[in-house]
């Protein structure tokens, strides 16, 4: 019986974010442009919407929030387009009862005050950098890059057969006393680290 109540969750949680791809796929623009700038648009639409999802599946440690209608703040770093799609999608929405902020981020501009990061393409040097510079501020952090996890990011997307697939970290995300669902977990690629 446990064995099944288990799968059923599994089952639900990956139609939720099956219907999430979906739904970020119904907006890719019908206009015209060129072939490389259509391609972008829904990988980022489809981050975008991960990104949003992410949030609502971290337990952040007691205290992270000033007050009980604080906002969730995503920072988005050197990924624009993303953070446009990301701003569209949380327009109106709210994580576990939180309106959503949005922030553009780039080289040099402070990286305090966030719940959640994304950092675009970065070279190893620099994204070793930015995470050791959130350390100790209970932020889940997002990337895109190849080794990202072992450089102590949680979770890391992917491109798997043409499709956004995510990897997660579970050290960095425990020593930040985040606490990611099972849930989430149960639709992760791969999973380092324990429970």
């Amino acid at each position: 019986m446990d064995l099944l109540n288990s799968l059923l969750r599994r089952r639900s949680v990956v139609l939720r974010l099956l219907g999430v791809l979906v739904l970020a796929m119904l907006l890719v623009p019908c206009c015209p442009g060129t072939a490389a700038a259509q391609s972008q648009a829904p990988e980022q639409r489809v981050k975008a919407a991960f990104l949003f999802k992410f949030g609502g599946y971290v337990e952040w440690p007691s205290g992270t929030f000033a007050s009980a209608n604080a906002p969730i703040t995503i920072g988005v770093m050197d990924a624009d387009e993303l953070a446009e799609e990301l701003a569209t999608i949380v327009a109106g929405r709210t994580i576990d009862g939180r309106s959503v902020v949005i922030r553009k981020l780039h080289d040099r501009d402070p990286i305090t005050g966030l719940n959640v990061i994304f950092i675009g393409k970065a070279d190893s040097g620099k994204l070793a950098a930015i995470l050791s510079a959130i350390k100790g501020r209970a932020t889940l952090a997002v990337t895109e890059s190849e080794g990202a996890l072992e450089l102590g990011s949680m979770i890391n997307f992917i491109v798997v057969d043409g499709k956004i697939r995510f990897d997660v970290s579970l050290q960095p995300a425990v020593g930040e006393n985040l606490k990611i669902s099972s849930r989430l977990l149960a639709v992760a690629r791969k999973v380092m680290g324990s429970p």
